[in-house]
């Protein structure tokens, strides 16, 4: 999220203080006389949907969880978990909602030290051995372009899972590489990206023991070139 990152950080910061100044004049420094019912209710929308976009904003944020550079939450589909948490999703991790026991998904922009990624550069995601998604269904990994739409690519490729004819390391380690043009000799295990900016989505159907107790942590994507 950190294209978002400081322009969008400051625009919630503007969003919650025009608020707060609102509610101050309003109940401070407004003649009650002056006011109209018409008003009122136009300035509590305003003021209310300001207010519910900033805290869903922070929430989000608070319950959000980053690591390597992956994105996820955790709960939103757990009955009894409010609405505010699901909106709060809805903003900052627009992934769909599910119950942990059924999917998770964990998304990225950037690379492990945070450069966005782009596809003039050659990037790994290394699994060590033992180390793929583990589920009792199977994991995908999804390539898609900065407006999250397919990539087109000469093989129509648009992922990679579990169910790919992917060849492994000799020490039983992944590689999985993601770039624009195929890498030699390993056209098994490359998931094309655009020649522009692209994001990633990996998305693990029936999650193992390791991912819903949060142990598990999703390798970060390196740069090679």
């Amino acid at each position: 999220m950190k294209g978002v990152s400081r322009i969008y950080r400051y625009f919630i910061a503007l969003v919650g203080v025009v608020c707060v100044v609102f509610i101050v004049r309003l109940f401070f420094f407004t003649d009650v006389s002056t006011r109209t019912v018409q008003n009122d209710v136009v300035q509590g929308v305003l003021i209310g949907a300001g207010l519910a976009f900033a805290t869903a904003q922070v929430y989000g944020r608070v319950k959000g969880t980053k690591e390597n550079g992956w994105i996820t939450m955790y709960g939103c589909g757990v009955p009894g978990n409010d609405m505010f948490l699901r909106a709060a999703h809805a903003w900052t991790f627009p992934g769909p909602i599910n119950v942990p026991e059924e999917a998770m998904y964990w998304y990225t922009n950037a690379d492990g030290a945070g450069r966005a990624l782009d596809g003039e550069h050659d990037y790994v995601l290394h699994f060590p051995a033992g180390q793929l998604p583990p589920n009792g269904a199977f994991w995908s990994l999804t390539m898609d372009d900065a407006k999250n739409h397919f990539v087109a690519n000469p093989l129509n490729r648009y992922s990679v899972s579990d169910h790919s004819d992917l060849v492994p390391n000799a020490d039983g380690s992944t590689d999985i590489y993601i770039q624009n043009a195929a890498p030699a000799s390993r056209e098994s295990n490359w998931l094309p990206a655009p020649s522009s900016r692209f994001l990633l989505w990996l998305r693990v159907y029936v999650p193992g023991a390791a991912i819903l107790d949060r142990t598990y942590v999703v390798p970060p994507v390196v740069k090679t070139k």
